[in-house]
């Protein structure tokens, strides 16, 4: 993963689940065995040890759920520099206990490695990513390595610097090949991590991306040992999903005719949802259709085809990120995203790899940071859960209190009631279910509301057959109330009242309707980027990068939307060094 992502083209939606789980069946049970030290079904991890024949397919299926060790070898100058604290062999017991059956190991060389012929690895380093590996593969998980963010610290010089590039590309995987020679089939090498070539067409780029591939199968293949037969993961240009990128990818791998080839792309929703820009506040149907559309592509051109699928990297973008001061995206909507992930990677019949580089596993304690999230994430492993339109509701203090009510998404369970605790509510007192409509009365909303103090007065569930719990917030809240204030080109920071509410985006624009602030091709700005909000320290932050983009003596209306469906207009003015706010 580099800073972004390139979000996934898109295309109709392909085949149905039933075929293309035949098709993927069909497929492996025709294809060459390779031998594999793995789990051979979902049911018996313990196996990982056992040294047990599998197809290709068989052997990836084995490999699902997969976790990538994200900010650590692959950081630079060092393993340390990205925060993450240096690797144990207890975090990899720990992943294993949670349910993972293999893991990705991102490895950076660059800064081990000399920049010129013979391209010399460090000794050392070598020996340290030689450590990890023995590790995970003593835990009886899969191992995935490859060559990560050298794809754009100089492997994307390709296009001015051909031979060069392609000599310590060749350089690189050959001492890794001779390092790991004579590894387990467990250990699989993945060439290149998002290749991406500067200032190139896509057409110009899957062929460098090709040519790369290629190096990569021949260097691994005439290097002997098991590497004969190892498990090579090839990702498409980018690791984009695009059909063109398929397409170009599918057609390397009959060229190159390995039965034991792997495909790899990545996946990170859809880019507005996936970084809170745009108005992509919601994971609305413009962002699921962008889920099943992805994996539409992958059972037609993949999977029906018998190519064992790994998606390398998923997750959303920007979420979560423990170091931001408030999270970009809504934690239901996250969770349906998250729900929904999972179901479409199994019935698609792909092994997915969570990327987290800090956000998920706190490194230094071993725990989950977030624990209802990668609940949500384990369950999408093996069954769906339900969810509603929302995970909260509203009440303004100022109003009497009334019913309300939520769209749930049974997500082919079957809704069996709503409780608080251990308490069952009343159906037909508390609430009433017409078709997927669940509605809280104002009674069970009034004894839920308490005091009616600002903020979450009560935690209840929508209970479903299978799978987790849809919690829903009752919440007091009134509109937002915000001040002037003054600043300078650091940045404007808005006193600000949340009164129980929280922020979902800004829009910003001029009076001749343009749009303000630093991403132009919308109105809707970039959360955490251009604002950000401090609910502990009651302050809504312009960042500088914002501020600074605005246009010198020209005022912007900014409108601040809240998840209770509240907006506030706020105007703001840069003049030189200074900045000033004010109310509406």
């Amino acid at each position: 993963m580099k800073g972004t992502h390139h979000p996934t083209g898109r295309r109709r939606s392909g085949l149905g689940r039933v075929l293309g789980l035949l098709l993927a069946l069909v497929a492996a049970i025709g294809l060459t065995s390779t031998t594999a030290s793995a789990v051979p079904s979902h049911k018996d991890p313990s196996a990982a040890t056992k040294n047990i024949e599998l197809s290709p397919m068989s052997a990836v299926a084995a490999m699902q759920p997969s976790w990538n060790l994200g900010n650590t070898l692959d950081a630079f100058p060092g393993e340390t520099s990205w925060g993450n604290p240096p690797v144990t062999k207890a975090l990899f017991d720990t992943i294993k206990s949670q349910g993972f059956r293999s893991v990705r190991i991102p490895v950076t060389w660059t800064d081990h490695q000399s920049s010129t012929a013979p391209y010399t690895i460090d000794a050392t380093w070598m020996s340290r990513v030689k450590q990890v590996v023995d590790w995970a593969l003593a835990d009886g998980l899969y191992v995935v390595i490859n060559v990560h963010h050298d794809s754009w610290l100089w492997i994307a010089d390709m296009p001015t610097n051909h031979d060069g590039v392609l000599a310590r590309f060749k350089a690189t995987w050959t001492q890794i090949a001779a390092t790991f020679k004579d590894y387990p089939a467990s250990l699989l090498f993945e060439s290149n991590n998002e290749p991406q070539f500067n200032n190139t067409t896509d057409a110009q780029g899957i062929q460098y991306n090709d040519e790369l591939n290629t190096a990569f199968h021949t260097v691994v293949r005439q290097s002997g040992g098991n590497n004969a037969t190892r498990l090579l993961v090839l990702p498409s240009l980018h690791t984009n999903s695009g059909q063109d990128f398929l397409d170009a990818l599918v057609s390397e791998m009959k060229s190159l005719n390995d039965p034991n080839l792997v495909a790899t792309v990545h996946y990170y929703s859809w880019y507005p949802f996936s970084v809170n820009i745009a108005g992509g506040t919601r994971f609305d149907a413009t962002a699921q259709q962008d889920l099943t559309d992805n994996f539409a592509r992958i059972r037609d051109t993949l999977v029906s085809k018998g190519i064992p699928v790994y998606i390398g990297e998923y997750g959303l973008l920007k979420y979560p990120d423990y170091v931001q001061p408030a999270p970009r995206v809504e934690r239901g909507e996250a969770l349906k995203y998250f729900e929904m992930f999972g179901y479409e990677a199994r019935i698609s019949g792909v092994t997915t790899a969570l990327w987290d580089a800090y956000n998920f596993l706190n490194r230094s304690t071993l725990q989950w940071r977030e624990p209802e999230l990668i609940d949500q994430i384990k369950s999408s492993w093996t069954t769906r859960s339900g969810t509603a339109s929302s995970d909260r509701v509203f009440l303004a203090k100022s109003s009497a209190i009334t019913a309300r009510t939520l769209t749930l998404n049974p997500n082919g369970t079957t809704f069996e009631g709503v409780w608080q605790g251990s308490t069952k509510l009343v159906r037909d007192r508390d609430y009433t279910v017409s078709g997927n409509q669940l509605t809280l009365t104002a009674t069970a909303l009034t004894r839920l509301a308490g005091d009616r103090a600002y903020g979450i007065n009560a935690t209840i569930e929508a209970r479903f057959s299978r799978g987790l719990p849809w919690k829903i917030f009752v919440t007091t809240y009134d509109r937002p109330v915000l001040s002037n204030a003054t600043g300078d080109t650091s940045g404007l920071t808005i006193p600000t009242q949340y009164r129980g509410d929280q922020l979902a985006t800004m829009e910003a624009r001029y009076a001749d309707g343009s749009n303000a602030g630093p991403v132009n091709w919308t109105a809707y700005q970039e959360f955490n980027e251009s604002f950000s909000p401090d609910y502990p320290g009651n302050g809504l932050l312009l960042t500088s990068q914002f501020v600074n983009s605005l246009r010198d003596n020209t005022q912007a209306t900014l409108v601040f939307h809240f998840w209770s469906g509240a907006t506030v207009t706020y105007q703001v003015t840069k003049n030189g060094s200074s900045v000033t706010g004010t109310v509406a």
